[in-house]
């Protein structure tokens, strides 16, 4: 299998006068954040809200910034997150991806809107 990228927009909620950033993203089901590197921190205006100790996949641990509120947006959904500012790459965690309602289709390395629910993004509340 391949690695699977995909177009997000990216916005601020709380400067709504910035433009949307379109970006692609690898997407990582095993992952749980957003993760967005240093520039689009500055060209959004994200303001940092705390530090957090993440755990990268080789084991190690690093101390992050963790900003927001920041907008996602995929084709006809969106959600509001925090982002973990790291690496040089946007990375689309399993929380968004949760919350926007997609699907990940490995053979065919893309992702879309869940078919089970087109139109309105569903989720589990229990």
């Amino acid at each position: 299998m391949g690695l699977i990228h995909t177009n997000i927009c990216l916005s601020n909620p709380k400067h709504s006068d910035l433009h949307k950033m379109e970006v692609t993203a690898l997407v990582d089901t095993g992952a749980l954040h957003l993760c967005i590197p240093e520039h689009l921190k500055i060209q959004l205006q994200l303001e940092e809200l705390e530090k957090r100790e993440v755990t990268l996949a080789s084991g190690e641990k690093k101390l992050c910034s963790y900003c927001g509120p920041i907008q996602v947006q995929f084709q006809n959904r969106s959600c509001f997150v925090g982002a973990l500012v790291l690496g040089d790459t946007v990375l689309l965690g399993a929380i968004p991806m949760e919350d926007l309602d997609l699907i990940v289709h490995p053979s065919l390395l893309k992702v879309s809107v869940n078919p089970n629910s087109p139109n309105i993004p569903a989720s589990v509340a229990m």
